[in-house]
């Protein structure tokens, strides 16, 4: 599990109390119902406004993954991927049908189901290419949407601040109730701010990454299945891939270093 975006929003929230604290001020004082409503329910709604509501059942699951999410293990693909380049080279395409029912990654089981089958290469790779492009656009969505939220958290922050300034200019008779609402009515802009900026943002740069990550590992897995089919010696097959994914350090080169 990817537990960065737990930990770093944590940490700006602890932040944020500690420095309140330290200031002499109470962390409750930014517990206000009605600025928390407003702009919790009202960035939701803006974002949702410029969306699709078939996009929802995506948000959810986007939401789920930025906070406990992982990123599949690159380095366990390409294994897989070499020891069925080996096997093939020594026992021949069909002997990788048995094999190809033990991979856990779907993309990659697929690749060599239509290997077996003795699908043509040019298929294979559109077919691949395909699940790509469904992916981009899938992600799309998730990072869309959490970006918007945090471009329409601090607007709506300051339409908070804004009835709570109105609210103020009303009570002006009451010189002894004016600070505590003029404090109340900046808390709107606060959590605005906040929640754009600590919360809605980061996800959506977490989203993007995981993207990039997973997209790349993808592209390399469609490499693979076409060097798997054409017969290339493993070892290229492994140098190849590993060059895909430069945060991989190739095994053999950590072996010669040794």
């Amino acid at each position: 599990m990817e537990f960065a975006t737990i930990a770093g929003i944590l940490g700006i929230f602890v932040a944020v109390i500690v420095s309140m604290i330290l200031e002499g001020s109470s962390p409750a004082s930014i517990l206000l119902l009605p600025a928390l409503f407003l702009v919790f329910g009202g960035t939701f709604g803006a974002a949702l406004a410029g969306s699709l509501v078939q996009d929802l059942p995506t948000v959810f699951r986007h939401l789920k993954k930025a906070f406990v999410g992982k990123v599949g293990d690159a380095n366990g693909v390409v294994d897989s991927i070499v020891a069925m380049a080996d096997l093939a080279r020594r026992q021949g395409l069909l002997a990788l049908e048995e094999m190809a029912r033990d991979v856990e990654d779907p993309m990659l089981r697929q690749g060599i189901e239509l290997t077996v089958d003795g699908t043509d290469p040019e298929e294979i790779e559109e077919i691949l290419e395909a699940r790509i492009t469904a992916k981009r656009a899938d992600d799309k969505v998730g990072i869309k949407f959490f970006g918007d939220m945090g471009g329409y958290a601090p607007t709506l922050g300051i339409i908070g601040t804004v009835i709570g300034l109105i609210h103020v200019l009303g009570n002006l008779s009451s010189p002894e109730k004016l600070g505590h609402l003029i404090a109340g009515a900046f808390v709107a802009t606060l959590w605005g701010v906040l929640s754009g900026n600590a919360i809605w943002l980061p996800m959506s740069s977490k989203l993007k990454r995981m993207s990039e990550v997973e997209i790349s590992q993808m592209e390399m897995i469609v490499e693979g299945v076409l060097a798997v089919q054409s017969g290339t010696n493993p070892r290229l097959i492994e140098q190849k891939l590993r060059s895909i994914l430069p945060a991989a350090p190739a095994k053999g080169a950590t072996k010669e270093a040794a």
